[in-house]
Formats: structure tokens, sequence, C-alpha cells
């Protein structure tokens, strides 16, 4: 069963149910009323016949003037009068019934020979109407001499009764079916925003990222249209990512294979014959080889971490002499690009617990970028100073700076910037993983044409 189907139902159920209730209730309390306010008059009609005979009758014999008692009871009401005496023998009555019928048999009566006020609803046995009858006692001399019944038929009541109960039943009948529609209707409000994440959903399962949910209203199924566009937008990005980073790492590897593979034809006919061209094509081969480990180990790295099985080997490191050995390991390329590489350290900085090879992969993997986007007589600096909570490394150079656009997506998966044009796009982003293993945090300052600052905060105390 559809959603559409089991809301309408619910809704239909719920009103139906209460309706029902309510029907119930007003029919019977209706009936209530109108049985006791025709009750209420007939035993007012009543108690008042038996208060005038108590007041003008007392000392009479009631079988000698029925008649004259019949005139005066009935005289103000539309009801039956019937005069019966004490032992149960009919007197008089106003609609014409055989005197001397015995009345005994009926409840009411019984109840008022007994000096109480006696109500009986039921069939009359001669018509076979609906009737209420109401005896009341007629006290002589503070004795119960004889008895006073009204007696009216219910048939018009019951009519009056009936009809109103055919009105509220039709009435409960419209609003049970105004309800079916306005929930048939309420639920499509529902059921086509789930139709809308539906087909979205089964389109982006069938790889079209470029499918949207439409956002109808805002409420909860809103909110996870949004949600499901997001996750959309975001997948179809890292679809594209994937994609440029796919052809780079192509680009990248075939661009280093091409150079050795060309040495090495070029060196073997050469027969070893031009030294300097020996020494020009091992150098190459060898640089291009560094190369291609490193992008080896960025995507071996990329899939540990993707794993989580990305592990740290920490050890006490004298941070000083660690960033003055990677000063002088990098001071030769940084030589060749004519770029000014130093090195600002003190002496007082605290030891630290890290994992000097992950430590010495993300410096070198910062340093390496100042150096790249530093031009020529431009500066790359590397400084260390205490921090109130452990240690600051910087890194900053006065090259061409990131874009603002950039900033933000610098730390992303295969993301490269405009101004990148090598490399995996993998570097920053394990670096700041790398970073955060330790218990620290890596962030990055640039202002184009100015320079670009990568900052480290690392932990004195870091446990393993």
């Amino acid at each position: 069963m559809g959603i559409q189907k089991r809301l309408v139902g619910s809704y239909l159920a719920v009103i139906a149910i209460t309706v029902t209730i309510l029907e119930i209730f007003l029919i019977f309390s209706v009936k209530s009323y109108y049985y006791r306010n025709v009750e209420r008059v007939l035993t007012s009609q009543a108690e008042l016949s038996a208060s005038f005979f108590h007041q003008y009758f007392d000392a009479e014999d009631l079988e000698k003037q029925p008649e004259r008692l019949l005139e005066g009871f009935a005289h103000h009401s539309a009801a039956q009068v019937q005069i019966i005496s004490l032992t149960g023998q009919l007197l008089q009555d106003s609609s014409g019934m055989q005197v001397g019928h015995v009345m005994a048999d009926y409840p009411d009566v019984q109840e008022a020979r007994n000096g109480d006020v006696g109500i009986w609803r039921g069939r009359e046995p001669s018509t076979d109407e609906s009737v209420l009858a109401v005896s009341y006692p007629l006290l002589s001399m503070d004795s119960n001499v004889g008895i006073v019944r009204y007696v009216t038929s219910l048939t018009e009541t019951k009519e009056t009764v009936d009809h109103i109960s055919e009105l509220l039943i039709t009435v409960g009948l419209i609003v049970v079916a105004i309800v079916t529609v306005v929930g048939v209707l309420l639920s499509r409000t529902i059921t086509s925003s789930v139709s809308d994440l539906k087909i979205a959903a089964r389109k982006m399962s069938e790889g079209d990222f470029s499918a949207r949910a439409k956002k109808r209203y805002q409420d909860e199924l809103g909110t996870l249209a949004d949600t499901l566009n997001a996750m959309a937008t975001k997948i179809q990005r890292d679809e594209a990512l994937k994609n440029e980073f796919i052809s780079s790492v192509s680009h990248e590897l075939r661009t280093p294979l091409t150079s050795i593979k060309g040495w090495a034809v070029t060196l073997h006919s050469n027969h070893g014959e031009d030294r300097s061209m020996l020494e020009d094509g091992l150098r190459i081969i060898e640089t291009e080889t560094d190369r291609l480990t490193r992008l080896v180990d960025e995507l071996l790295d990329f899939s540990k971490w993707d794993n989580g099985l990305m592990e740290l080997y920490r050890v006490p490191i004298d941070l000083p002499d660690f960033l003055r050995k990677i000063g002088k390991q990098l001071a030769p390329r940084a030589a060749r690009l004519n770029i000014s590489l130093e090195v600002h350290v003190g002496n007082a900085l605290p030891s630290i617990q890290a994992d000097a090879n992950r430590l010495k992969q993300v410096l070198i993997n910062l340093i390496d970028n100042a150096l790249k986007f530093t031009s020529d007589n431009g500066t790359v600096t590397i400084l260390a100073r205490s921090v109130e909570d452990g240690v600051m490394i910087i890194v900053e150079d006065t090259g061409s700076g990131i874009a603002a656009h950039d900033i933000d997506h610098v730390f992303q998966k295969f993301y490269k910037g405009n101004g990148s044009g090598h490399g995996s796009g993998l570097g920053l982003s394990i670096s700041e993983q790398i970073i955060e293993l330790h218990g620290g945090s890596l962030t990055i300052e640039s202002r184009i044409g100015v320079g670009t600052k990568a900052m480290i905060h690392l932990p004195v105390c870091t446990k393993s």
C-alpha cells in the first residue's frame, strides 16, 4: 500500500471513528432531551392536578366526582388524562376509554398506588402505539385515595428525533466526505515530494548526478531534497576531480616515463662516447625516477588514509636540528632556482613526539610547493617558535600566492588550483591528515602577489 493510501486511510479512519462517536453522543442527547422534556411536562401537569385535588377536593369521595375532576385536569392539557381508583379500576378517561377497565398491570400505576410518582414508556396494547405515561397519587387527608394518569403519544416526538438524527448523520457523512477530499489533497503534497525524491534518487543511483530533487515546500522533505541535491553536487564535483586526477596522474606518469625511455635509448645508442651527455642523461633519469617515486608514494599514502590504515611511529625529535637538516637537503634545489632558502629556529624549542618520516614528508611537500611558486630572487623561510600549548612551524614564501577562491579548497583531495599544472592534487590533503594524526593542525594563509604562509601547530606532548 502506497503512502497516499495509508495517509488517506489513516485520516479517514480517525475522522470516521470521531464522527461516529460524536453522532452517537448527539443522537442519544437529542433523544434524551426530547423524551425527558415530554416526561417533565407530564410530570408537572400531574403534580399540578394532584395539588389541585388536595386543595379543593380533599374531603370528597373520589369515586363520586370523577367527571368533575377529569374536566378540571384535562382542561389545560392535550394529553390523555385518566382517573384511576386505588384498586386500579379506570374511573374516567379523556379519550373515551371504557370505564371500569383494570389498569393495575401498568408499572406506573403500581408505583402510584404505593405513593410514588410512576413513569412508564412503552407500547399501548390496544393501539400498539409508543406512549409515555406519568401516574401521580391523589392524596386526601394525607392518605392515597386514587391516581391521576397522564398519557401522551411519542409518535411525533420519535419522528422529530428521527428527523434530527437523519440530519446529524447526513452532516457526519458530509464531514467524512470533505475530510476524505482534503486528506487526498494533503497527502498529495507529501507524496508528490516523495515521488520527486524517489525519481531523483533513482537517477542518481544510475549515475546521473546532474539530476536534482524538486523542493516543493519548506519542510522536512524540502530539507531532505536540499541534502540530496547537495550530495549530488558534491559527488559531481568529486567525480570531476577524480576524472581530472586520473587524467593528471596519467600525464604525470607518462611524462617522466617518456623522458626516461628517451634518454635510455639515447644513451644506449651513444655507447658512452659522450661523457657529458651520459651525465646529463643519468641525472635526468634520476630526477624523473624520484618524481615517479614521489607520485607513487602519494598514491599509496592516499590509499592508506582512505582506508584508515595510516599509522604513526612517534619518536622524540630535536626540532631545531630536524629543521636545519631539511633546509640543507633542499638548499641545492633552491640554489639552482636562484631562491634564498632560510631556516630561523632557536635552540630553546621543546622536544616533541612525532613520526619523523611523516613530519619530514609534510615539510618537504610544503617547501616544495613554496619553491615551485616562488620566482627568481625570491625567499622561502622556515620558522619555528614555542607557543602556549605546543610549537608552531611556519613555511613562508614570497611567491605568487593563492587566489581567494582556491584557498578554501587546497586541502581537498585531487584539487589543483589554476596555477598548479603538475602533481596529483593529494600532497596537501595527505599533509593535513598526517598533522591531524599528530593531534595538531595545518592552516594556510595567502595573498596574491605577496606570498603564502603554511602554519603547522603541534602539541608538545602527543601520545601514541
